[in-house]
């Protein structure tokens, strides 16, 4: 009778603790998913404000890359016409 209330006594703490095992288990895997979540957000937030400031770096660059080679051709047709006149 003994190993009886001593055998269910331990089956009914095995099975509480594998509900409590089990809920904080699922409280940390939902924590876990909402932390990669909310680092999945930032990292998307940190890349286009770092692709908005390349982009804006990269334009001011062609411009003043067009503004040279303007001048660049200014300076050729120039040449070319004093070479042309004399």
């Amino acid at each position: 009778m003994k190993k009886i209330i001593l055998s269910l006594a331990l089956v009914t703490v095995m099975v509480s603790c594998k509900e409590e095992t089990k809920e904080k288990l699922d409280a940390a895997k939902d924590a876990v998913t909402e932390e990669m979540k909310n680092n999945i957000d930032s990292a998307k937030i940190k890349a286009a404000i770092e692709l908005d400031s390349l982009k804006q770096k990269t334009k001011s660059k062609v411009d003043s890359l067009k503004v040279k080679s303007a001048e660049q051709m200014e300076e050729t047709a120039k040449k070319l016409k004093e070479s042309v006149k004399q």
